[in-house]
């Protein structure tokens, strides 16, 4: 049964810096991204980051290029998120998640880490 587990969230000031991390584990092979959503007190969840894990691509979302980092360890199966120069913005649930792609896509989550950036 395929299962996410984030951790490394919690509290730092504007302009800190956080390292979040995803265990995948049950996961068979096949072609899916793994990346992160956060989703802020009264707003929707967005896409921040993803890698693919058939050649490596990533994808950032607009608002945090050039500040966030995501990183992959296949022999781990563990998906990073470096975030660098925090902003209030920033705060929110972060979540992993997995899409695996095929005529019926699926998308695995899991429980979601807290980040607040807060003075």
């Amino acid at each position: 049964q395929p299962h996410l587990v984030e951790s490394g969230g919690g509290l730092v000031q504007p302009g800190g810096s956080l390292r979040l991390s995803c265990a995948a584990s049950g996961f068979t092979s096949g072609f899916y991204a793994i990346g992160w959503f956060r989703q802020a007190p009264g707003k929707e969840r967005e896409g921040v980051s993803c890698i693919s894990s058939s050649d490596g691509s990533t994808y950032y979302a607009d608002s945090v290029k050039g500040r966030f980092t995501i990183s992959r360890d296949s022999a781990k199966n563990a998906v990073y998120l470096e975030m660098n120069s925090l902003k209030t913005e920033d705060t929110a649930i972060y979540y992993c998640n997995v899409h695996v792609a095929g005529p019926v896509p699926v998308d695995y989550w899991g429980q979601g880490t807290q980040v607040t950036v807060s003075s």
